[in-house]
């Protein structure tokens, strides 16, 4: 009897379970379900999703073989050799980030620039004033000359509270073809390894990415800029599923130093910095490798002030935990200088906390003293 029992309600279970997959391949349930679209958001964001046009004109040589003694005797020096005049053109894309006509878009795409035009969607070009332009960074702040100033504009997002398999939007020029939108994930978060700027600290999304994306909107399902597409990772040229954008914010904090006085300066730790190695890792009894392992401090540096020594291992700014010295001095760059920081760090197997002041470089590198 009890067998019997046993076996119904065995059988019961595997026809529920057999119900509930089946119910999670049940077709969509109306007809809105079925017209679901990512148009509201683009519908939303396009409008300040604009091109970007950089020229600068380059002196040619017309014939650079009129330098050979045998050629000019052969034309008889009648050979046009004056300096001619190119212009050279680049392409990229760029976002809209204030009203009054504040775009950002990739240092790279604007890099030597003598004239920078920007093309809106609603076909107007407009010649644009370059704010401010950061090589470490790559990224550049420009000013619309003329229109409104009432520009369409994307909002930011917190590009912290991300997560991987996240749904995200690329929107930009790529090829120049004209305005391209590519949906994805977030792929991987912290990507410090890529060389595309002295701060490796990259949004990676398999959201497709080609030449001319360069300085266009990642966004989210907010309509709102979670990153600035800046990088793809390719053999071929094309987009293979693996591009980079910078975070929204580390765009936020220098737009905000273009507005203020057009200059970007970053926190400065006083402290060099190692990344950690398993070997270190072991030695150090952490466990595995992560966080920032402190080699030197600097005399009078925000470092000495908050008590770092040599062989401090920092692992959080204001409560995130960092991986390595590129993850802590982006860490830094997103607070701005003028302000306060939180750190905690392991000495002695020990975990301590302490803060200490975002403070810019106070003099070339070259006069400043190290301590070990």
């Amino acid at each position: 009897m009890r067998f019997g029992i046993a076996v119904a309600v065995g059988l019961a279970s595997a026809l529920l379970c057999g119900q509930a997959m089946a119910a999670e391949r049940t077709v969509p349930p109306s007809e809105a379900a079925l017209r679901y679209s990512f148009s509201p958001i683009v519908k939303r964001v396009s409008p300040a999703v604009v091109n970007v046009y950089a020229s600068r004109v380059i002196q040619q040589r017309a014939s650079p073989f009129m330098d050979d003694p045998f050629f000019r005797r052969f034309f008889g020096g009648e050979m046009d050799n004056a300096p001619r005049k190119r212009v050279q053109q680049s392409l990229g894309s760029g976002v809209i980030v204030d009203a009054s006509g504040v775009v950002v878009t990739n240092y790279h795409v604007i890099a030597n620039a003598d004239e920078v035009k920007v093309a809106l969607s609603d076909k107007r070009e407009l010649e644009a004033d370059v704010v401010l332009k950061d090589e470490r960074m790559d990224l550049a702040v420009l000013r619309l000359k003329g229109g409104d100033g009432q520009y369409p504009v994307v909002s930011y997002a917190d590009s912290d509270a991300l997560e991987v398999g996240d749904l995200v939007l690329a929107i930009g020029d790529p090829f120049g073809v004209g305005q391209t939108v590519t949906s994805g994930i977030v792929s991987a978060l912290a990507r410090t390894q890529i060389g595309a700027s002295d701060y490796q600290f990259f949004v990676q999304t398999d959201a497709a990415i080609n030449p001319g994306n360069s300085g266009g909107a990642l966004v989210d399902m907010d309509g709102k800029l979670v990153g600035i597409n800046t990088a793809i990772y390719s053999r071929s040229g094309g987009s293979i599923g693996i591009g980079f954008a910078i975070p929204s914010n580390m765009v936020r904090v220098v737009v905000q130093s273009a507005l203020k006085d057009g200059k970007l300066q970053l926190p400065w730790l006083g402290a060099g910095l190692q990344q950690v190695t398993p070997e270190i890792a072991d030695g150090l009894g952490i466990g595995r490798p992560r966080g920032a392992l402190v080699t030197d401090v600097v005399a009078s540096s925000p470092a000495e002030r908050a008590g770092l020594r040599s062989g401090d291992l920092v692992i959080s700014v204001d409560g995130i935990e960092v991986d390595d010295p590129n993850g802590l001095n982006y860490r830094l760059a997103t607070k701005g200088v003028d302000g306060r920081v939180n750190l905690d760090y392991i000495r002695a197997g020990k975990t301590f906390s302490t803060s200490t002041a975002t403070r810019p470089l106070p003099a070339p590198p070259s006069s400043i003293s190290r301590r070990p």
